[in-house]
């Protein structure tokens, strides 16, 4: 119980204090003339005054509160490291035990720093106020974190902890651990596909005298450069970009002996390859209906950079016009296909027949542009059944199907074969989910004989349509009707022209998203997701690797044709690998270096000074005999909380009020009886 007095005055508080200068003023002037009953007259002018305060006795009840303890434990998985986690677990229990001890104490535990895939290193204070929310700054004791010491939200200082109250740090490990790591110094975001990119890197150590280490890099997997570098000294690897999309780039170093662990061995960059311009030639044996259909999709596209040309005037076209007075534009056949034919991407004969204009030879360059990992695509007509066709050229080592020399013109609905619902080229085109397709009808298609690749189209009587094929580093595709400007034209409703052939075109220019057999990871949320695409019936089990090196094993579920899947939980930052024995496939959840495996040795230096600036203290759990937690002491006043063997906790007198008892002095009878008694008092002085 409490006991105390209130004031709630009368008047306002001007008019109180003029009152109280008054009385004051009037007080000294008795006292100056030395007037009988100075004192008596003093006092009543002091009740007076009081009375207009108007004064109250007060009596609180009040309940003891319990301070608060928070011990915050770091579960970030750098703790697994070694035999932290051990360490972590026993001062957990020693620490929990002993506060519980501790009379008017309440003990709050908070796991920490938990792996989620979301969050960039080891973040103890943010659970630390989320933990204190509910707690008000005059009831805090103190703050225990059992932690390794690498923290990530550290505040800059004690004020903005937001109380008043030690923070004591108990760091695991041990003092002598050695670790290496690669650090990055300067990594491009961005490259160009063909152009070479630079990356800067360091390989560091921490605990140790190794002069050099043996560095490997890879690109998607693939190894691309292996040296002997010096310890701490800058170095620079030359990356090539060969393709669009993520380039995933991993510079490794060589492990240390007895080193706390190889996971920071190993630095990833993500360099997006982003294409210049894609280069397409277009040659148009003879102008025809859907010749433009060839051009208005290239020229829509503005990474394309196409060259276009119709042959107008073959040599067997002669006329006797002079040379100088025509406007046609001579085929630079030499400068094209020997000098330039590497330079194109992707080479599109339509409608075209062996017409004298291209050279034998060439035809032999062109074989060789293929098998070199070039791309040709043949949109054929009458021409290809023709005995001019360019079948009968060198080309025909590479081209899929052989003409019978029979055209069929009959109207027919294209199909996708089995094999083209799975292939990514034609799996899902709109329309051709219903029987038939719900797409026009073409008018004609060339007969072939002997067809080997992959036919993903057909026509009538599962003639084949859409044939593709795969030859040495390169491509091929045969279409063998010339009438899919009917889709262009909306005939009937038309068809996906648009997709087919962009689909097309970027499958033989070897855009990764369009291969047949590929292993894919991606990140969808807080999720992962591993994704087989393949034309065959079954596919096997995938092994998928974390950051911090803990492997598990899939399996895929189909979920449309020619693709399999599964979802894994993303729970941590970092590359993330999958295998099944064949493909491999890299992804990257977060910033490429997490904070987390940046620095892993534990040290009491990041926490010290903010638990020094509390009174507190940052020591090491293992003082080279074993484990070692401090005793816990409850300290009433001081500033220092921390010994040689003990941590101290600051107990607060926080309470909370259950009831209040109010007695005005001036109310009712004893007011009045005080105020008459100083008044009759003075009188009767004056009377004598």
């Amino acid at each position: 119980m409490n006991l105390g007095v209130a004031f709630a005055p009368l008047i306002s508080t001007s008019l109180l204090w003029a009152a109280i200068a008054i009385a004051c003023l009037l007080s000294l002037l008795l006292f100056v003339s030395r007037s009988r009953g100075a004192v008596i007259r003093t006092l009543a002018l002091g009740l007076v005054v009081l009375a207009l305060a108007n004064p109250s006795l007060t009596r609180e009840h009040r309940d003891p509160l319990n301070s608060v303890a928070v011990v915050v434990v770091d579960k970030s998985p750098s703790q697994n490291f070694g035999d932290r986690m051990q360490q972590t677990e026993a001062a957990r229990a020693a620490v929990v035990e002993r506060l519980h001890h501790i009379a008017g104490l309440d003990v709050r535990v908070v796991d920490a720093g938990q792996a989620d895939g979301q969050t960039d290193g080891t973040r103890l204070f943010s659970a630390l106020t989320s933990a204190l929310a509910d707690v008000p700054s005059d009831r805090v004791a103190g703050v225990i974190m059992i932690t390794d010491g690498r923290v990530h939200d550290v505040p800059a200082d004690a004020s903005a902890l937001g109380f008043a109250a030690p923070l004591h740090a108990l760091i695991t490990g041990n003092k002598n651990e050695r670790d290496r790591r690669v650090a990055l110094i300067a990594a491009p975001r961005f490259g160009i596909v063909g152009q070479p990119q630079t990356i800067t890197y360091r390989v560091e150590d921490q605990g140790a005298k190794d002069a050099t280490a043996q560095v490997t890099v890879r690109r998607d997997g693939e190894m691309i450069d292996q040296r002997t570098v010096p310890v701490g000294t800058p170095q620079n690897v030359t990356i090539p970009i060969p393709h669009g999309g993520a380039n995933i780039v991993e510079i490794e170093a060589s492990p240390l002996a007895n080193e706390l662990t190889q996971v920071n061995n190993r630095a990833v960059v993500t360099i997006d390859g982003v294409r210049d311009k894609l280069r397409v030639l277009l040659v148009s044996g003879e102008p025809h209906a859907g010749e433009r259909t060839w051009r208005n999709l290239l020229k829509s596209d503005p990474s394309v950079d196409l060259v276009h040309f119709t042959i107008l005037r073959p040599r067997e076209k002669q006329d006797g016009t002079p040379i100088n007075e025509l406007s046609l534009i001579a085929f630079p056949t030499r400068e094209l296909f020997q000098q330039k034919i590497d330079e194109f991407q992707l080479i599109i004969f339509d409608r075209y027949a062996r017409q004298g204009v291209l050279p034998i030879i060439y035809f032999d360059n062109i074989a060789r542009y293929v098998r070199d990992g070039g791309a040709v695509l043949v949109a054929a007509g009458p021409d290809y059944a023709s005995p001019t066709s360019i079948w009968r050229t060198p080309l025909d080592a590479i081209l899929p199907a052989e003409p019978s020399g029979d055209v069929t013109e009959q109207a027919f609905r294209p199909t996708l074969t089995e094999a083209g619902q799975r292939h990514p080229v034609t799996r899902g085109l709109d329309g051709s989910d219903s029987t038939p397709p719900h797409w026009s009808e073409w008018f004609r298609i060339v007969d072939t004989r002997s067809a080997s690749g992959t036919t993903v189209m057909q026509g009538p009587d599962a003639k084949p349509l859409l044939v593709l094929s795969r030859e040495g580093e390169g491509r091929v595709a045969l279409l063998l009707s010339d009438h899919i400007w009917l889709w262009a034209r909306g005939f009937e409703g038309g068809g996906p022209h648009l997709d087919l052939l962009r689909r097309l075109s970027h499958w033989l220019m070897k855009e990764p998203d369009l291969d047949e057999e590929a292993l894919r990871l991606n990140v969808s949320g807080h999720n992962l997701v591993v994704q087989r695409q393949t034309m065959a019936d079954q596919v096997s089990d995938v092994t998928v690797t974390s950051p911090s090196g803990a492997t598990q094993t899939v399996k895929l579920d189909p979920t449309e044709p020619g693709v399999w899947q599964t979802t894994i939980a993303a729970n941590e930052l970092g590359l993330w690998r999958a295998t099944d024995g064949k493909l491999n496939a890299l992804v990257n959840i977060g910033p490429a270096n997490p904070r987390e495996y940046a620095e892993v040795t534990s040290t009491p230096d990041v926490l010290a000074p903010l638990a020094n600036a509390t009174g507190g203290d940052a020591r090491r759990l293992d003082n080279g005999a074993g484990l070692d937690v401090p005793r816990l002491v409850a300290v009433r006043s001081g500033d220092t909380y921390k010994g040689d063997d003990w941590l101290g906790l600051k107990m607060r007198d926080a309470s909370v009020v259950r009831g209040i008892g109010v007695l005005p002095v001036f109310a009712g009878l004893l007011g009045l009886l005080l105020l008459l008694g100083s008044l009759a008092g003075a009188w009767a002085r004056e009377g004598r």
